[in-house]
């Protein structure tokens, strides 16, 4: 029997709470189905189980594919505004739903309310975004050395893509993905993660009741609910022109090489071993209510999560002390993700627990020290007893060059490290595998230039005076080095989603070579 709580969640957001499977698969016109394993989404703050979730098998996802394929053969043909047009009406139809969704993204993930609905804005965000993208998105026209000639770029839809999205952000990631790839002319097949199935079917409903409304085939924007099967028949589908995957470093290169050895597109995003820096100019008080929620904040699972802090020495005894009082002060705000009062919730499984607590041990083998957190939570409502809670913590380790330093750590652990000369924490900030996201509070300003120069930080978010988490959607998202070199969002990330096509006209009689070669 579900919760009260659990109850209200699900029903506002469209989904049974009667113990009825929920149909997992998604192929366009009306067709639900799912003939896979059953699997359970639990509930991360309790231990419920929220519902069962009928998956798809390998032969399902191939046929998805299929018709995702077939959708988009006659979807690649509707204008660009009138792709912006049902854009703008999917954007709609999930604002009105922004609440209900906020609140599942919240029970099924974990996350604190305001994240779960700031998650469902983002999706809206990203929309309004690529409505107007359906009208820009363009070539280009080039001078040709020939004369009568004219040289374009031309940006044609790609085809099928398939977007695989991790537990952390169940709805905004596959968002990001989908809007531009309606706006360019393709059609997409989503796989979520297998731990929030719930928050994927409630948006694929409302889209697809969008899409269906306008005469569009639901299946330019089909679901596969599930695991490995279902993933690895989506990542070696060759009818599948791109693979979008939000994941592991490990599964990320699995993936990478299965596509590249099809010839398949891939857009990887993975690890961030996260950085900030924090100079001796710096704004201590912007730094510090800035660090808490990037280091803590989402419970530390967020991609850009700040996971190493470098404090120059001639501040750290003023800053450090102040950052550990901030952080004894969050263990109150541990609990129920629902609750506004809440700023902590869950880990999402209890492996994310077990890694935690694994790495905190790592830390003192090592010889390093904690400074604070680092201990299981048992919330007060008995309600809650059976959630993953920890309480964020700090670590000093044994040096910047300790393993537990050097890899990322999918908690809130934030370790810390002291530098003498910015050279020097900037080495460490590029001294790691990954090169997601990186910041630097100073108000010197040629720290500043440095730290964005050649010379600086080799991430592909690098930020000043701002979280390394919290990006908006207006500019590229993504990352460097083995986080994966993907960009996904605003700017020109577009430009992956497309065929792109060198095309040169010639309007004469004559036919001249170029580089002046003469073959009479």
């Amino acid at each position: 029997m579900l919760s009260t709580r659990v109850g209200k969640v699900l029903s506002a957001a469209g989904l049974p709470i009667d113990g009825e499977v929920v149909k997992g698969v998604y192929m366009g016109k009306g067709t639900w189905g799912g003939n896979g394993e059953v699997m359970e989404s639990v509930c991360p703050s309790t231990g419920e189980v929220l519902a069962k979730v009928a998956t798809a098998t390998a032969a399902e996802t191939s046929e998805a594919v299929k018709r995702a394929r077939e959708a988009y053969k006659t979807f690649r043909k509707v204008t660009g505004p009138k792709r912006g047009e049902i854009i703008r009406q999917v954007r709609n139809a999930i604002a009105e739903h922004k609440s209900a969704l906020g609140a599942l993204v919240s029970l099924e993930m974990g996350k604190i309310i305001s994240e779960g609905e700031g998650e469902i804005q983002e999706y809206i965000d990203i929309c309004d975004y690529a409505i107007g993208l359906s009208r820009s998105a363009a070539g280009r026209v080039l001078k040709s050395e020939r004369p009568g000639h004219q040289i374009l770029e031309v940006a044609n839809p790609l085809g099928v893509v398939g977007i695989i999205t991790a537990f952390n952000f169940p709805v905004a990631v596959c968002g990001w993905n989908f809007a531009l790839c309606l706006a360019v002319g393709n059609a997409t097949v989503w796989k979520p993660s297998p731990t929030t199935p719930l928050c994927a079917i409630a948006v694929t409903r409302i889209v697809a009741d969008v899409l269906e409304k306008n005469g569009i085939d639901g299946a330019v924007a089909s679901l596969v609910c599930g695991g490995l099967e279902a993933g690895e028949a989506l990542v070696n589908d060759k009818a599948v022109d791109l693979v979008s995957f939000t994941g592991s470093e490990r599964v990320g290169q699995i993936i990478g090489t299965k596509v590249q050895s099809r010839f398949g597109k891939i857009l990887l995003e993975l690890g961030g071993n996260n950085c900030a820096i924090v100079a001796p100019s710096a704004n201590l008080d912007l730094a510090l209510r800035t660090l808490v929620f990037a280091a803590a904040g989402t419970a530390g699972q967020r991609c850009t999560t700040t996971r190493r802090l470098i404090l120059h020495r001639s501040i750290a005894d003023k800053f450090l002390p102040r950052l550990v009082k901030a952080y004894e002060n969050l263990q109150t705000r541990v609990g129920d993700p629902l609750k506004s009062h809440t700023l902590i919730g869950p880990l999402h499984t209890r492996g994310a627990k077990d890694t935690f607590f694994k790495a905190l041990e790592q830390v003192k083998r090592e010889g390093g020290e904690i400074l604070v957190g680092g201990e299981s939570y048992a919330p007060s409502s008995g309600d809650l007893k059976q959630g993953h809670y920890v309480l964020p913590a700090i670590v000093k380790p044994a040096s910047p060059e300790s393993p537990i330093f050097q890899e990322e750590t999918f908690a809130p652990m934030l370790s810390v490290a002291i530098y003498d000369d910015l050279d020097q924490a900037i080495g460490w900030n590029n001294g790691v595998r990954q090169g997601l996201s990186s910041t630097l509070f100073t108000t010197d300003m040629r720290e500043m230039g440095k730290w964005i120069s050649e010379e600086g930080s080799d991430c592909g978010l690098v930020n000043v005076n701002v979280a390394t988490s919290g990006a908006e959607i207006g500019a590229a998202f993504g990352g460097n080095k083995s986080t994966g070199w993907g960009r996904e969002s605003g700017g020109d990330a577009w430009k992956q989603y497309v065929r792109w096509s060198s095309c040169t006209i010639n309007f004469t009689d004559d036919a001249p070579l170029a580089q002046g070669v003469n073959f009479e």
